[in-house]
């Protein structure tokens, strides 16, 4: 049976091309999630005044993939020092997080956390917050597959590339084919 994750992790662009090469991970809608607005666009996201993050929701097979793995991706593409902000994308809807759905996901998310402080692979402390999921609203269609579509965008090939080549390097061997990204 088939379990979900939601996560921030900077533009929900970047977070659905990484995640969705994964082998185990079935989808992976970006979205919003966090916030305090019913059904939010993604101009309102934007202002910072809806108190949401971009957020990637995730459903993959946990006897291929576990949700730790999935936070050990989560930590090593993208800085979780950087309070709101990831590289030139800054505000609030660019915060990381992590939204867990049970008290194995929260657990899960605080040692790895834990673990990841302890490691001092970062300089400054972690500032991603671990907090309850409450609900995800799917952004608008044109955000869908954004990296599949627009690979050759300046967004794209500066910021999402460098990404994917991190997660190549380091998850090779959890990578699914390009073929299956389709």
């Amino acid at each position: 049976m088939n379990e979900v994750a939601t996560l921030a992790n900077g533009c929900f662009w970047c977070s659905e091309a990484i995640f969705s090469r994964l082998r185990g991970v079935k989808s992976v809608l970006p979205g919003y999630s966090g916030g305090k607005v019913e059904n939010p666009s993604y101009d309102e996201v934007c202002t910072g005044r809806t108190g949401h993050a971009e957020a990637a929701q995730i459903e993959f097979d946990p006897s291929v993939i576990s949700f730790e793995k999935l936070l050990d991706v989560f930590w090593h593409t993208h800085d979780p020092t950087t309070l709101n902000r990831q590289g030139n994308d800054i505000g609030t809807q660019y915060r990381s997080a992590i939204f867990y759905y049970d008290d194995k996901q929260r657990e899960a998310a605080e040692k790895s956390k834990m673990e990841l402080e302890k490691s001092r692979i970062f300089k400054d402390p972690v500032v991603t917050e671990i907090t309850p999921f409450r609900k995800f609203y799917v952004a608008e269609d044109y955000h869908k597959k954004y990296y599949e579509r627009h690979q050759d965008a300046p967004y794209c090939r500066f910021v999402i590339d460098p990404k994917i080549h991190k997660l190549l390097s380091k998850y090779g061997k959890d990578i699914k084919s390009e073929s299956s990204l389709q």
